[in-house]
Parts: C-alpha cells; sequence; structure tokens
C-alpha cells in the first residue's frame, strides 16, 4: 500500500471544538459493507483550557454579583479558535496514517475497503472480485427459485383453464359494501351479486328481482 490514503466520501470529522470533551477523532467506513472504524480520540487541550476559563470566570462573576463578560474569557476563546483549524488537520493526517492499517485501496474501483472486503492476493475488493464459494452458492438459489417460479406459473396456467371469465362478478357488494372477492353471494349480508341480465339457457331477458326466466322458467 502507498504511504498515503484519500478518503473523501467515507469519513465523518467527530471532532468537538469546545468543552472539556475538546478533541480530535474520525470515524471511516468501508465503502462496501459501511462498517466503521474510529481513530484514537487526541484531546484539543487548547479548547479544554479555554472552556475550564470561560466556567472559573463565570463562578467569579457570580460570587461578586456581575455580568459583564470577561476579556480573559475572550483570549481563551481567541487562542481556541485560533488554533484549533492547524490542530485538526494534522491530527486528521494522523489518523488517515492509522486507517491505512484498516483500510484497503481497490486497485480497479478504488473504493477504499475493510479487511472483510479485500481479496488480497487479487488486490481487488469483493465487489470487483466476488468470493467463488459465495457466487456459486446464490447462483445455486437464484436458479431453484427460477424454476420453482416457472413451475409455479405453470400451475396456476392449468389452473385457470377452469375459470370462467365470462362470468360476471361484483368485488362490492353495493348492499353492504363488503369486499366480496368475486364471489356468488356477499359474505357480509348473502346478497346476490352480479345476476345477469339474459337467461342463460334461453338467453331472454331477465326483469330485475326475477327468480326465475320469464320465458324457460329456467331458475336465475
Amino acid at each position: 500500500m502507498s504511504t498515503e490514503i484519500y478518503f473523501s466520501n467515507n469519513y465523518r470529522d467527530l471532532s468537538e471544538q469546545h468543552g472539556t470533551g475538546a478533541g480530535f477523532q474520525f470515524e471511516f467506513s468501508c465503502s462496501r459493507c459501511h462498517d466503521t472504524w474510529r481513530s484514537p480520540f487526541e484531546a484539543f487541550t487548547t479548547g479544554q483550557v479555554a472552556s475550564w476559563v470561560n466556567k472559573g470566570v463565570s463562578a467569579a462573576w457570580s460570587l461578586i454579583g456581575g455580568s459583564a463578560s470577561s476579556g480573559i474569557s475572550n483570549a481563551a476563546d481567541g487562542l481556541a479558535g485560533a488554533n484549533w483549524g492547524s490542530s485538526r488537520d494534522a491530527a486528521f493526517q494522523r489518523a488517515i496514517a492509522n486507517a491505512q492499517h484498516h483500510f484497503n485501496r481497490c486497485g480497479r474501483c478504488t473504493s477504499y475497503v475493510c479487511g472483510r472486503c479485500w481479496d488480497g492476493p487479487q488486490g481487488l475488493c469483493h465487489t470487483c472480485a466476488p468470493d467463488t464459494a459465495a457466487e456459486s452458492l446464490a447462483a445455486q438459489r437464484r436458479g431453484l427459485n427460477d424454476m420453482v417460479s416457472q413451475q409455479a406459473y405453470a400451475y396456476g396456467q392449468q389452473t385457470g383453464e377452469g375459470y370462467d371469465v365470462r362470468t360476471p362478478r361484483q368485488l362490492v357488494c353495493p348492499q353492504c359494501r363488503a369486499e366480496t372477492h368475486g364471489t356468488p353471494f356477499c359474505p357480509g349480508c348473502g346478497f346476490h351479486l352480479a345476476q345477469p341480465s339474459q337467461c342463460t339457457q334461453c338467453q331472454a331477458a331477465l326483469p330485475d328481482g326475477a327468480a326465475f326466466c320469464p320465458g324457460c322458467g329456467t331458475r336465475r
């Protein structure tokens, strides 16, 4: 691996400039599995001292009943602000150098990946050079699922041969608004659904509400 490693979109800056927890820390992530690694925390002493100074000055003003800001606090904050940028950059460079031991750069896609997503002998990540055994098992499962899908489709076609697509069907009962799922009678109120307008035997017109065909007497 080269002496430099560059991270652009797969790291987070967790550093804090102010407070007693002021310090530098960076979180790097694998471009493939997105697992993360954090650099060791480095205290930003100037920022911590500024926080302690501000607290001390505030306590002193409270004791004497004052409320005005102090030049000492402003000076401490100014010193912390002046040193922050350069200190942060130096800490980031140290974190990157440490990250070299946890990430590898793919020779094909140039992504940085963790050790579990890295094929060392090939110099490639597992996205560019997938694990052969895993790919074989995945292909077997895809083949199995494809064959089952084909068989299920063929079975559905055979079953569909007996389905009468010409029979009128209502999906919602006009009486109680229940879903019927195409049944002849409503499962909610028993209403006779989708009654034909013509006799299925003699094709005579059927009056609304007729139980028998007026032409041939066939039950509706």
